[in-house]
């Protein structure tokens, strides 16, 4: 059972983008990715707001989330965001298996 949250970065004149690449210049993106439990960390660009940055984080459970989050990491993060003045809005979701009348509509 896999956790994904989805938070969105909205920043001002080109902020959450920067911050974005800070994250992955400086190594964190690398680092947190090589943690036990994490699954994805991506970084996407909105094409309908330029200003927003959307960050896919998933991670195998709770535990691995927590260990994450008690991590020096999460103190680098919290300083980026601030240095960028963003905004954040967070989605959580629980992984579950995709159905077989959906399966026809995924081309692999």
């Amino acid at each position: 059972m896999a956790i994904t949250v989805n938070l969105r970065y909205k920043g001002k004149n080109g902020s959450a983008l920067a911050f974005a690449k800070e994250m992955t210049e400086s190594g964190t993106v690398d680092l947190i990715r090589a943690e036990d439990g994490n699954l994805k960390y991506e970084y996407y660009q909105s094409l309908d707001d330029p200003e927003t940055i959307l960050l896919i984080d998933s991670w195998r459970d709770q535990k691995a989330i927590d260990i994450h989050h008690a991590s020096p990491m999460m103190q680098t993060i919290a300083t980026l965001r601030e240095k960028y003045d963003l905004h954040m809005t967070v989605e959580r979701y629980i992984s579950a298996e995709t159905p077989e009348t959906e399966e026809k509509f995924i081309r692999k």
